[in-house]
Formats: C-alpha cells, sequence, structure tokens
C-alpha cells in the first residue's frame, strides 16, 4: 500500500481559494471535506461521527442512485452520485486522520484492480471472448485474489452487510460454482412447494420463531429461482414495489375523484379500483 499522508489542516489545499473554486474538481471536495473535520474550525456535527454512524448513510445514498435509476430521473442521478461519491470522500478523510489510508490510496487501489481484473483491455489477453467468457474470467480472477486473501471457503467474502435478499441471491450463486445446485427450474418450483407447505404447518401449529424460519426459507428459495430465472431478486422486488405505490396512488386519485379517502372506503371498493388501474395500464402497453 503507498505511504499513507493525511494533510494537516493548515495544509495550503485547504485555502479559500480552493475551497470556493468550482472548477477545482475533486481537489475541491477533498478539501471541503478535510475542512469539516478540521477539529478547530469544522462542524461540529461532522466532527463528531466516525465510520459505524456515517455507514447507514452511504447504504441509503447507494439506494437513492439506484432509485433514480429505476426512475430514468436523469438530473436526480447526478445529484445522488454526488451524494454517493462524498460518502466515500467522507470515510476516507476519517482513514486518513486514523493512519489507515488515503483517498488516493483508494483510487490507487480500485485502479489496479481495474487493470488487474480486464488483461483483456490493459494486457496482453485477446479481446475476442464473449461476455460470458469474461464474467467466468473475472470470477476466477476473484477467487485468486481472495485466496490471496485467505478466503478459501467457498462463501468467503460475501459481504454480511447486504440487504439479506441480495446476500440470499450471491450466496447461491457462490454455491452454485461448485455444483451444489438445482440443475433446473422446476425442481426450485418443486421446493417452493415443499416450503410453503412447511410454512403453513408452522403457521398453524409451531412457534413463532419457527414461522419465521418457515418464512426466511421460503424466501431463500425464491431468490434462488430468480437466480435460475435470471432475475436478480433485489431488482425485480424494487420493481414489484415501484408497481404496487403507482397502482395504490392510482386507487387513491379516483377515490379522490370520488371525495373520498382510503380510510373512507373499503376493501371491495379499493379492490375494483384496483382492477381499473391495472386494465388503464394494460390498455396503454
Amino acid at each position: 500500500m503507498p505511504e499513507t499522508t493525511a494533510k494537516p489542516a493548515s495544509d495550503p489545499a485547504l485555502n479559500e481559494d480552493l475551497i470556493h473554486d468550482r472548477r477545482a474538481g475533486i481537489e475541491r471536495l477533498l478539501a471541503i471535506m478535510s475542512r469539516l473535520r478540521d477539529p478547530q474550525n469544522g462542524c461540529p456535527w461532522d466532527i463528531e461521527q466516525d465510520f459505524s454512524t456515517i455507514a447507514p448513510y452511504t447504504i441509503e445514498e447507494a439506494y437513492e442512485v439506484a432509485d433514480a435509476i429505476e426512475r430514468e430521473a436523469w438530473q436526480e442521478l447526478k445529484g445522488e452520485l454526488g451524494d454517493l461519491l462524498f460518502q466515500s470522500v467522507f470515510h476516507a478523510q476519517m482513514a486518513a486522520e486514523a493512519g489507515h489510508f488515503t483517498f488516493q490510496d483508494v483510487v490507487q487501489t480500485m485502479s489496479d484492480k481495474m487493470v488487474s481484473r480486464h488483461p483483456h483491455v490493459f494486457g496482453d489477453e485477446s479481446r475476442d471472448k464473449s461476455a460470458e467468457q469474461q464474467t467466468r474470467d473475472w470470477e476466477a480472477i476473484k477467487a485468486a485474489e481472495r485466496a490471496g486473501k485467505a478466503e478459501t471457503g467457498t462463501l468467503g467474502g460475501v459481504a454480511v452487510g447486504l440487504p439479506a435478499l441480495l446476500r440470499a441471491y450471491k450466496l447461491q450463486k457462490r454455491a452454485a460454482r461448485v455444483g451444489f445446485d438445482w440443475p433446473d427450474a422446476s425442481h426450485v418450483i418443486d421446493k417452493i412447494q415443499e416450503e410453503s407447505a412447511e410454512l403453513v404447518e408452522a403457521r398453524d401449529h409451531l412457534t413463532p420463531d419457527k414461522i419465521e424460519e418457515e418464512f426466511g426459507d421460503l424466501m431463500f428459495v425464491m431468490a434462488n429461482l430468480g437466480r435460475h430465472l435470471g432475475v436478480e431478486p433485489e431488482a425485480a422486488l424494487r420493481r414489484a414495489n415501484a408497481k404496487f405505490i403507482r397502482r395504490f396512488e392510482g386507487v387513491e386519485a379516483r377515490l379522490a375523484a370520488l371525495g373520498k379517502r382510503p380510510e373512507d372506503s373499503d376493501l371491495a371498493e379499493m379492490d375494483a379500483l384496483w382492477d381499473a388501474v391495472k386494465e388503464t395500464e394494460r390498455v396503454k402497453t
């Protein structure tokens, strides 16, 4: 790793000209971040933060990036990407203060990784390969990197902090690489039926803890079905959430046209309006 050189608060790079120079690029953002964390002249809230308190914001910003992309809100995406970049800068500043590494170390590590993982672009390997072959090569390189970090287990390195549904998907992909997988989707569907029956059994006869366990088993197998169908479950669920919001807002709009709110209605009326909203969407497509 390159020598760590955290900038002191008195560094000339933190002068007012740089901080207020809108053309200065990433160096300006680094200077702003350093100033925010300066013990004498910084922001009290920023100074009090640490890695654990900032991590939830980092996750939130990543989801806001995904949301802007899902909605094709390109001007919003510009801002959301900036917010996510700022999270990296924030973590790097705290790391530099602790003597772990600097932002430049982060940049160098990422650059080295991309060059290493693309020998067909930056090395002497042929570019004449399919996307599928490139994916296999990428995974082989990553496996070698994990071995170098003593992550020898098949499931090693799948981040614990991932959303549970996404982590289930990634764990199953890892297991499938070594042959621990159903041969096709029909076997997964059979397993879903089995797990559904076990959930019903738990609901009727077992404890709340066992019900939760069986529900988790069913969700885990559903994630596996998505993988067999070529569907990323996290993305599919985001789409389902967006569709539910869109249709329920349609129900609310139709109720408002009748001078009513959802709490003034009943299930039968709202269900009929839901079907009407669905039919309108079907006609439009």
